[in-house]
């Protein structure tokens, strides 16, 4: 199979869908590689590091999308990519569609089979493909948030450690999963008071033991949230339902109650975001906006500011899949549950449920189409 790497467009990111000993991996099952010529500049992988394993380097976009029987990306594709899209193309990458109603529509007119990297799941619940990137956008929140609650950022000049007779500073998370659970570390270690609202009491429990009960954990409903919202210094959204737009489960009310110069980062933008005040994407070089007092950070694009920690974990999780699809396209999606659940568009019909739902389309089964 060939496949392609183009280069990122999206604003400010510099990650890469695959490392040069991704293409060693690929060329020693057979496949060919084609890699745009600058994708790994910003990971800091140069052209030559790439056809020194084998790749061919290829100085158009529209070079790779042509020629590439899949494309391997990190973030979705912009409308001014939509145009590459060809029927029968496999394309692997981030799709979040249930917040991207013109993608889903380009991606079914055209028939290309996209395979979502945020819901390949495995038996066991877990999301192998999106869990590193929610691991360093997790860490990456709290960093963010400690940043613009400075003065001179227009921040309410808090430190979230604090100082020996000052009390640290307050950050309320949203959601126990793997964003929350990370941004909870990050916290915890500058030394800040942290409050974890979450719905599953058995994910309290584990939290708990896991932190030494050094977080608070408190079950997420309405009223627990808005009290919690009102003294956060630091709010952070990291709720996540696999496929689906994110529940807005903080209120434009909520946010008024909030101390003016608070910040709120919205890890689930990229969702469609579960506060409500967060209307909108914004990019590393324009990363917030201030709304009823409170600093809105809603960047999509976290991991992208660390895109050589990121590009190296997220390749890591990919590959195992990338080569099954080399090696056998369509047939390894007839084979491997995880990679059937990844499925989100094939032959024209939105193929993930959530997606649909969200959307208000038709669903079809991919085993249904495949058979």
């Amino acid at each position: 199979m060939i496949i392609g790497v183009p280069k990122e467009i999206k604003t400010s990111e510099y990650r890469v869908a695959l490392t040069p000993a991704g293409v060693t991996m690929l060329k020693a099952a057979g496949h060919q590689v084609l890699v745009q010529t600058g994708a790994g500049d910003g990971s800091g992988f140069q052209d030559g590091d790439y056809t020194s394993e084998g790749a061919v380097i290829v100085d158009s976009a529209a070079g790779i999308w042509e020629r590439a029987e899949m494309i391997m990306k990190v973030k979705e594709p912009l409308p001014e990519e939509y145009r590459y899209f060809r029927k029968g193309q496999l394309l692997f990458t981030y799709l979040h569609l249930a917040a991207a109603p013109e993608l889903a529509k380009a991606l079914m007119d055209s028939e290309v089979t996209a395979i979502a990297y945020e819901t390949i799941q495995l038996q066991n619940g877990s999301l192998p493909l999106l869990t590193p990137m929610s691991e360093v956008a997790g860490r990456m929140a709290v960093q963010v948030g400690a940043q613009f609650l400075e003065a001179f950022n227009g921040g309410r000049g808090v430190l979230l450690g604090g100082v020996p007779g000052v009390a640290p500073g307050e950050v309320v998370i949203i959601g126990g999963g793997i964003v929350g659970t990370n941004a909870a570390k990050v916290a915890l270690g500058m030394g800040a008071t942290v409050v974890l609202l979450e719905r599953s009491l058995d994910r309290m429990r584990y939290l708990d033991d896991v932190f030494g009960g050094r977080i608070q954990t408190i079950m997420s409903s309405s009223y627990h949230i808005a009290e919690a919202v009102a003294k956060a210094d630091l709010l952070i959204g990291a709720v996540l339902i696999p496929g689906a737009k994110a529940p807005h489960l903080v209120t434009e009310d909520m946010v008024k109650t909030m101390k003016k110069g608070a910040v709120i980062v919205d890890v689930a933008v990229d969702q469609g975001g579960s506060i409500a005040t967060v209307d909108r994407a914004t990019t590393h070089k324009d990363p917030i906006y201030v709304k009823h007092g409170v600093i809105h950070y809603a960047v999509a694009n976290i991991p992208g500011a660390v895109p050589r920690t990121s590009t190296f974990a997220l390749t890591n999780v990919t590959m195992p899949y990338a080569l099954l699809l080399a090696n056998d396209g369509l047939a390894a999606i007839k084979l491997s549950e995880p990679l059937q659940k990844g499925v989100n568009t094939h032959s024209g019909k939105l193929t993930y449920e959530q997606v649909a739902t969200a959307l208000n389309l038709p669903f079809t089964p991919i085993q249904t189409l495949l058979a």
